[in-house]
């Protein structure tokens, strides 16, 4: 578990192929209702690699737990070597080669942040090739919520143009905890927002996460001159079988 209702997936092909995907791309599960209605839901991948997926290599997923949710029964009951049904990789939630910016905001809330773990090898080529800027707002409730904070905490450390800047709604961490730190803010990510001066002539903005997050976000932006091409954007809607954008 990740969080308290947050749990970790490490899948594979039983054909010991690769999955060959984009960062920032997701698949879905399918399965049944109780009254074999079929169903499916989606799932940012949370993989990092810096190289081709060879075959057999597993992928990452993080599975929100849902009282009573249909695909949190699925998930509670897997056991290591369990299957499931996927399709997929599928989405344009992704970093693009001809972007041209100064500087890239990753905006996420709550497993929303999935997709900008799996982008940090290419985020690493990209500082290395084009000196760019990237600062990564994650929100959540309190710290032991953040998801793979010592993934984005460790890439900051060794890339000082990349800025981890948590965002926690209620609780802050403990003065003293390896949790503070000079970046973690108070409130939500949208709140934050001013403080990095988004500039449309430079910046480039993905939202992903909480529909009210999004949309919020992508109010503020808009109202500080960014066009559509410059905000890109994933809603995570738990009752939708795909993300939308």
């Amino acid at each position: 578990m990740l969080a308290p209702t947050i749990g970790h997936y490490v899948l594979a092909r039983d054909d010991g192929q690769p999955l060959d995907f984009v960062p920032g791309q997701f698949i879905q599960i399918h399965f049944d209702y109780a009254d074999g209605t079929p169903a499916r839901r989606s799932y940012s991948l949370a993989t990092i690699h810096d190289h081709a997926m060879g075959p057999g290599e597993a992928v990452e997923i993080a599975v929100s737990h849902v009282p009573g949710g249909a695909a949190t029964a699925l998930f509670e009951a897997l056991e290591i070597g369990s299957h499931v049904n996927a399709s997929g990789p599928y989405g344009r939630f992704c970093l693009l080669p001809a972007d041209r910016n100064a500087r890239y905001l990753l905006i996420g809330t709550g497993t929303g942040v999935t997709p900008y773990r799996a982008m940090l090898p290419v985020l690493a080529n990209l500082i290395a090739e084009r000196g760019i800027e990237v600062v990564l707002l994650a929100g959540a409730r309190t710290p032991g919520e953040l998801l793979y904070a010592d993934d984005f905490r460790g890439f900051a450390d060794a890339h000082p143009q990349f800025r981890y800047v948590p965002c926690l709604s209620r609780e802050l961490p403990a003065a003293g905890s390896p949790q503070a730190h000079e970046d973690v803010r108070h409130g939500y990510v949208q709140q934050q927002l001013p403080e990095f001066a988004p500039d449309p002539a430079r910046d480039i903005a993905y939202l992903c996460g909480n529909p009210d997050m999004v949309d919020a976000s992508f109010e503020a932006l808009k109202a500080l001159g960014f066009g559509a091409a410059q905000i890109r954007r994933e809603k995570y809607i738990s009752t939708n079988p795909t993300p939308r954008r």
